[in-house]
């Protein structure tokens, strides 16, 4: 589904995020990707969802390259999650916050109403239909902005330390949903654990180099790799 080939990427100000990185994602595999702080991570995410463009290397996604002429084709097939949930909501009311997809899309309204209630259901929080998004709390906002994303039904999903504002029931009701969805996934986050629920596979960055990758819990149990590239075992590995 994923192929990225030779990426390169640097900031105005010289710093190289990306360096000739090349990654396979398989079609319905939930793939993870740690790193410590700078690796490189979220570049490499917002590559795959058009926000920046290649201008070294290639981004194709289900066959079709991340460029500007394709990037409506991208956006209808990806989804961000971001990592700050207010990135993505923006309306004075949750239920507008989710139908803005489908309504940018040209889908009758009836038809809108029947999708939003549905994901709404699906992540039991049909209660915060009417709420402001500005009177949710974090958990909430990131439950919210999850509809927003699942509403397009994308054939990817891209998230970005998902679980970095929620408490632990929140966080297992994310990690229901995340291993029920059946598609590609994609997910940066610094909670290895999260990811040893989630993920069937796992990268590691460091220096915008991909410097490891293979079955999640395989990698994750490596303490001499992990602490190579700055990082710990997963808490459940440590005591």
């Amino acid at each position: 589904m994923i192929t990225i080939q030779d990426l390169s990427f640097s900031y105005p100000d010289g710093t190289r995020a990306l360096d000739r990185l090349t990654l396979t994602v398989e079609d319905g595999c939930c793939t993870g990707i740690v790193g410590a702080n700078g690796a490189g991570k979220s570049t490499l995410l917002n590559h795959l969802n058009g926000f920046f463009l290649p201008r070294t290397g290639r981004v194709t996604m289900g066959g079709i390259t991340v460029e500007k002429k394709n990037l409506d084709l991208i956006h209808k097939r990806v989804g961000m999650l971001f990592q700050n949930p207010d990135d993505q909501l923006f309306t004075s009311r949750l239920y507008d916050d989710i139908a803005f997809g489908p309504e940018n899309l040209g889908i009758p309204k009836e038809r809108i109403a029947g999708l939003v209630d549905e994901v709404l259901k699906r992540l039991a929080i049909s209660e915060l239909r009417e709420k402001p998004p500005s009177h949710l709390s974090q958990g909430e906002k990131r439950f919210g902005a999850f509809a927003a994303v699942l509403v397009m039904e994308p054939s990817v999903i891209l998230m970005d330390e998902p679980t970095s504002d929620l408490d632990p029931k929140n966080r297992r009701r994310l990690i229901t949903l995340v291993n029920g969805l059946k598609k590609t996934t994609v997910i940066v986050s610094h909670d290895l654990d999260f990811l040893w629920d989630t993920c069937q596979r796992v990268c590691i960055m460091n220096r915008g180099h991909i410097t490891a990758e293979g079955p999640a819990r395989e990698i994750l149990s490596d303490r001499a790799l992990l602490e190579a590239n700055d990082l710990e075992l997963p808490l459940r590995l440590q005591y």
